[in-house]
This record gives structure tokens, sequence and C-alpha cells, in this order.
């Protein structure tokens, strides 16, 4: 998969060291994926979920971190659209318009 943009993770990770192992590791799985549906996704991350408008949740770090993305399947893309902790992501309204 094509991500864009790593430099989301970056700057979630420069005030949050503790997330960069994990938001690396995602990258990495990710950017190695090729996903050509939902159940693709499933069978590399088991706690994504879908929310709505091409949007997936993924759960990073055993649920501490997430990431908000975009996944256009037909054309091999990512758009990172979010990332913070969960403890943010929960006050997040109407996560399918990110």
């Amino acid at each position: 998969m094509h991500i864009i943009s790593f430099k989301k993770l970056r700057d979630y990770f420069s005030k949050d060291p503790n997330a960069a192992t994990a938001l690396r590791d995602w990258y990495k799985i990710t950017k190695k994926a090729e996903w050509n549906n939902f159940a693709d996704l499933k069978n590399t991350f088991n706690a994504a979920d879908a929310v709505g408008n091409d949007r997936y949740v993924f759960n990073v770090k055993g649920n501490h971190y997430r990431i908000v993305g975009i996944v256009m399947f037909k054309i091999n893309r990512v758009y990172i659209r979010w990332v913070g902790s969960h403890k943010d992501y929960d006050k997040i309204k109407n996560i399918d318009k990110l």
C-alpha cells in the first residue's frame, strides 16, 4: 500500500516518543501489505474497524494509539487522516468525516 503520509505519524511521535516504535511498525507492515478489500486488511490488522465513508480505524500498540485512515483498495492507497491516543480518539465526533 502507498501511504500518504508518514509525516502525520512523525509529527505525532515527535510529541509522544513512546508511540514511535509502534507507529513505525504499523507503517512498515502497511507499506508491504497488498489489500484488495476489508477482509485482507483484517487479516493484517485483526483489531481494525470500518467506521464508514472508506474510513478505517487501526488500533496500535495494544490500543494505546489509533490511526484513522481512508483506505482506497482499488488504487492501493492509505490516506492517514488522524493519529492520536485512544483517549483523544474517543472525543472525536463524526469519525467518518475526518
